[in-house]
């Protein structure tokens, strides 16, 4: 069962780390708000142009939460801390660059067009969403006057595919970009596509089955990630310059222009796209979405109260939506409903209330000792389940944290 959208401070964010992107940053930002996404986290990668400028009235506006986020190979772990600290504020989680657009192709919201798609099987809880590369259209200067969308307004065709150099996957339009429910996302590897807690997997927008970062036949019919890989070739120089956020080496050398450069088809459905959404925008003010938590949560946790159970990750949304209202009958009631959800909870389920630990024993209430308890209980027989599975990492990480929640009580009992 999936959790009540009315509980979420956001529907739609994207997490994205970047690196000097201030010329393209405010049309990809306006952009995405036309599109629904409603929040945005990103990672500074040490940049040293006018980013700060340029985000700096949309952090004043709640829309934007920036972190300095400096250091080489940092994607993977911005997408990491970003899941984690996040997970319960966000209905879904979008995980792109600043060179890549999100389009429905159906006028529809991003939030809209992704429910359709995961409506259908309830494991499915990420949307695989292929690429189309988009070539420099034959620019050779760097034009920032004009904005990306405008200017790049020719494209591969939509199959193309093309070997990656010393790689056993697929590269072109057959990769993909993922927008993910976080409450089932384990961690990354791939900036790409996340792993997924036990029992969980992304779909293409045909509902077929996704389990890595390509999806061949390429399906972008509904919903494309507009790639804007290497705009125009003094573009691009400063691209190879500026490095990789995923990875120390970098391959976006002459050969990859050439080979990225695909200008077969013209396509400016997002510039209609963009026109549609302008007519028909709508934003929710920072008044109307608390009084929408607190009418969610009133009604969740008064059927709690009733005798119901709520899911876990409804439960645990709740705790987290209880924060933002900062009124200690609904975090005490949170807690309540998420010790009554713990009988016969699921693997990925166990996975999730540990992720939320810290959070849920910092609060000053007696039933967050009892999750304490409860949840030594819990970590050992996960750490079976990992023994017989000879997932020794796993098994190690959850010895640790037994070891510590352990400590915790024995200090509680000492005080």
């Amino acid at each position: 069962m999936v959790a009540d959208k009315n509980l979420f401070l956001h529907d739609v964010a994207i997490v994205a780390i970047l690196k000097n992107e201030g010329h393209y940053l405010k049309e990809w930002l306006d952009y995405h708000l036309l599109a629904g996404v409603d929040h945005f986290y990103l990672y500074d990668n040490e940049s040293t142009d006018d980013y700060s400028e340029v985000v700096a009235p949309y952090v004043k506006a709640g829309l934007v939460t920036s972190k300095y986020f400096p250091g080489e190979s940092m994607q993977f772990a911005a997408y990491d801390e970003a899941v984690r600290d996040y997970r319960f504020a966000c209905r879904y989680m979008a995980f792109v660059d600043l060179d890549e657009f999100i389009y429905p192709k159906t006028n529809q919201t991003v939030a809209e067009v992704v429910d359709e798609i995961l409506s259908g099987d309830e494991a499915a809880s990420g949307v695989a969403i292929n690429w189309q590369l988009f070539g420099s259209n034959k620019q050779k200067s760097a034009d920032y006057s004009r904005g990306v969308l405008e200017r790049f307004t020719r494209r591969a065709k939509s199959d193309w595919v093309v070997p990656i150099p010393n790689r056993d996957i697929p590269g072109g339009n057959a990769q993909v970009k993922t927008i993910a429910n976080p409450r089932k996302v384990n961690f990354f590897t791939s900036a790409h596509f996340p792993i997924y807690f036990e029992g969980y997997h992304s779909v293409n927008e045909r509902g077929g089955r996704v389990d890595n970062y390509c999806n061949e036949p390429v399906t972008a019919a509904r919903l494309a990630i507009n790639h804007y890989h290497v705009k125009s070739r003094e573009e691009h120089r400063q691209k190879i310059l500026k490095g990789r956020a995923g990875k120390k080496s970098t391959y976006l050398d002459d050969s990859w222009f050439k080979m990225y450069d695909r200008n077969e088809v013209f396509d400016e459905g997002i510039l209609s796209y963009r026109i549609a959404r302008e007519a028909n925008f709508s934003f929710e003010d920072d008044k109307a979405k608390l009084a929408r938590l607190k009418r969610a949560l009133t009604r969740n946790l008064s059927a709690c109260a009733s005798g119901a159970k709520l899911p876990l990750e409804t439960a645990l949304t709740c705790r987290a939506a209880s924060t933002y209202l900062n009124e200690q009958i609904y975090e005490e009631a949170s807690l309540a409903a998420i010790f009554n959800s713990l009988d016969g909870m699921k693997l990925s389920e166990a996975r999730l209330l540990l992720s939320d630990l810290p959070n849920l024993l910092a609060l000053p209430y007696p039933i967050a000792a009892d999750l304490g308890k409860v949840s030594i209980k819990i970590i050992s027989y996960l750490m079976d389940f990992m023994r017989e599975r000879e997932l020794w990492r796993d098994y190690s990480d959850l010895d640790y944290l037994r070891r510590f929640l352990r400590t915790c009580v024995h200090i509680q009992k000492v005080i």
